[in-house]
């Protein structure tokens, strides 16, 4: 199991925005302490330290709200600055250990949960107006209660779920048409700078793709390693074989690193810490899931 503080610890600072790691059913008193001193901002995001597709993943807006996750949680989790941009996109990376320089090989944007209003439809109505949002209406009611009887006036836009994950509500497109070589050598020089990191999706949000080309005004929200998938497969226009093909063409680039890996020195996960790492993520999963 892959903890996200662990794998932050790797990536230069400036790339990704302030996080402290909270642990299990420590005092409120010292995750409040430790909240001042780290300068992460309310509101925030909180999400547990080892994750499962967006679960339990809130944003927190005040003391209170921080106090009745603690109390909940059943797992070790972070705090982490918001991000201040508007757009996400997840960038799948891949280098051979041999090479000097790596490359993008997909590209998925994400667009947010957000609905709009007509100055008549509460955002409960809104939501059951579209098949996608009405599947995720009994979380957000969970979440957000009578607030979803809020009357948004015509044009105004309010995002229920600010971070971009399909399982949460987040549309996924596929904008690997977007790769250049601008951006390459943008992300290149980033994980270049991350130790032994050659195969595996970042999910970055930023202010405007020009910028992003230029290497301005962009954080990592998380990175992912072997367990990746390259998301730009769920796009609605794609077909059950093109995830197919694109899960084998990627599946394929991690066996040829592991090979070239383990003539480094580097050995192959033995059959039974396998294993045992699959129990312990069933286990934290079944946590995060009944959260």
């Amino acid at each position: 199991m892959d903890s996200k503080i662990e794998i932050y610890d790797l990536i230069p600072q400036q790339f990704y925005p302030k996080t402290k790691l909270v642990k299990e059913k420590i005092p409120f008193d010292e995750v409040v302490l430790l909240l001042e001193n780290s300068r992460i901002k309310l509101p925030l995001i909180a999400k547990p330290d080892i994750g499962l597709r967006g679960s339990a993943v809130k944003k927190i807006t005040n003391l209170e709200e921080l106090q009745a996750y603690h109390a909940k949680a059943n797992f070790n989790y972070l705090l982490q600055d918001l991000i201040p941009y508007d757009h996400e996109v997840g960038i799948f990376y891949v280098r051979f250990p041999q090479e000097k320089h790596g490359r993008i090989t997909g590209i998925v944007a994400k667009e947010f949960l957000i609905v709009e209003g007509d100055g008549l439809s509460t955002i409960a109505a809104l939501l059951k107006a579209n098949p996608r949002y009405e599947f995720q209406l009994q979380a957000l009611e969970k979440e957000y209660g009578t607030q979803l009887n809020d009357i948004l006036s015509k044009g105004e836009k309010r995002n229920l779920v600010p971070y971009g994950n399909h399982a949460r509500g987040a549309k996924f497109l596929d904008y690997s048409h977007l790769i250049s070589p601008e951006l390459t050598k943008v992300i290149d020089e980033m994980c270049l700078q991350i130790p032994e990191f050659y195969f595996g999706r970042m999910d970055l949000m930023y202010n405007s793709w020009a910028e992003l080309e230029q290497g301005k005004n962009f954080s990592i929200v998380e990175l992912n390693g072997a367990a990746s998938e390259p998301t730009h497969i769920y796009d609605p226009k794609h077909s059950l074989f093109f995830a197919w093909k694109e899960l084998a063409r990627h599946i394929k680039y991690m066996f040829q690193i592991s090979v070239e890996n383990h003539k480094r020195g580097f050995s192959y996960l033995p059959h039974k810490v396998g294993v045992e790492q699959y129990r312990l993520h069933l286990e934290q999963s079944d946590k995060i899931v009944h959260f």
